[in-house]
């Protein structure tokens, strides 16, 4: 992903004045779930209960519940961007929000760094085995599940996510992933994908007294123990793990149709969206009457000048994060909150009234 210096650009931008008399705040939100994969029940899941990843926020005021109504039901050819901040609240850390993995100087992999460096590329694939059974284990939440019912009830023309893990889908949502997604895996030399969990099977077939052992790590015990990871997870799923478990005798499966080399289907930092992906982004853009971001700085190019260019098309524009953005000098409304906790309110607001899905 390119981040390029932020230019200075006026558009036309619709405005909303004034608020709603009144907005129910009743919310009616289930979270599904019940039935996500039984190996996920033996993960514990106290770590999506740790509010560190979660930036401190005071909950939304009426006025802001009010801001967010009037700005949806004056839409009628809605997009919605995603970012991380809509999966923190599931458990999933960040790279930029105060409690972020950047906080604590971590580095994440780069396009270049995964192609140019057998070790690095050892080094990857260990550490993402290893956190997978803790990544997938993060379910959705109410945000997900309330966009999912905005979507459903066609209050929101087109959605993209900025997010690689699914957790929209799972939701009932068919977002366009703007940065690929995790549960793919893509060839880099002749382009054949197939799916992750086949993926994780070859490694584990390749590596099997390797992974027993990484299976037998406890997730949640105590940091340095001998049965705990005693390290971070990361945004995209990988778990922070010693040298002595991947360093030696470590293998990597390759693709099955060609012999080359297998990479997750996400655009690594250094690396462009592809082309089609990107166009059909942009081409939503610049054809709603509407864009709202929610849990996103907007710091990477690639989802910046989405939120640019509808501004610049005359689209009303609108943002829920918590923290500064790239695009707070020509967005007029900015609403501090976590996604979770408004948007669930806008289902039973004024004359949206949605139920849940």
């Amino acid at each position: 992903m390119t981040d390029a210096v932020q230019t200075s650009s006026k558009g036309t931008a619709k405005s909303f004045q004034g608020f709603v008399k009144s907005v129910q705040t009743t919310c009616r939100i289930s979270i599904p779930g019940a039935n996500l994969s039984g190996n996920r029940e033996k993960v514990g899941l106290n770590f999506l209960k740790d509010k560190k990843v979660v930036p401190d926020s005071d909950p939304p005021s009426i006025k802001d519940i009010n801001l967010l109504y009037q700005f949806f039901d004056q839409s009628s050819t809605l997009v919605v961007l995603t970012g991380a901040g809509i999966s923190t609240e599931c458990g999933i850390p960040d790279y930029r929000s105060p409690n972020g993995a950047y906080s604590s100087g971590f580095k994440p992999i780069t396009h270049q760094e995964f192609t140019r460096s057998a070790r690095a590329r050892r080094r990857y694939w260990a550490r993402s085995y290893a956190g997978w059974r803790r990544f997938t284990a993060a379910q959705p939440g109410s945000a997900h599940i309330a966009l999912a019912s905005l979507e459903k009830a066609s209050r929101i023309n087109f959605m993209i996510t900025q997010n690689v893990d699914r957790l929209h889908h799972r939701a009932g949502s068919s977002p366009l992933e703007l940065h690929g997604t995790v549960y793919s895996v893509v060839c880099l030399d002749c382009g054949f994908s197939f799916c992750r969990e086949l993926f994780q099977e070859q490694v584990k077939d390749l590596n099997p007294k390797w992974a027993e052992a990484i299976e037998s790590l406890d997730y949640e015990g105590p940091p340095g123990s001998d049965k705990s990871f005693g390290m971070k997870q990361r945004p995209d799923g990988d778990i922070e793990i010693d040298e002595k478990y991947w360093e030696e005798n470590f293998q990597i499966p390759t693709c099955h149709k060609c012999n080359g080399v297998l990479k997750p289907d996400v655009t690594f930092f250094g690396d462009n969206v592809p082309k089609d992906r990107a166009d059909k982004a942009m081409e939503a853009a610049r054809r709603c009457d509407a864009f709202l971001v929610c849990g996103s700085s907007l710091m990477t190019m690639s989802a910046f000048r989405l939120v640019r260019a509808a501004y610049e098309a005359g689209a009303a524009t609108a943002i829920v994060n918590i923290g500064l953005t790239r695009a707070d000098e020509f967005v007029p409304l900015k609403i501090s909150a976590r996604c979770g906790e408004i948007l669930p309110r806008l289902l039973d607001a004024g004359s949206l009234s949605i139920p849940a899905v």
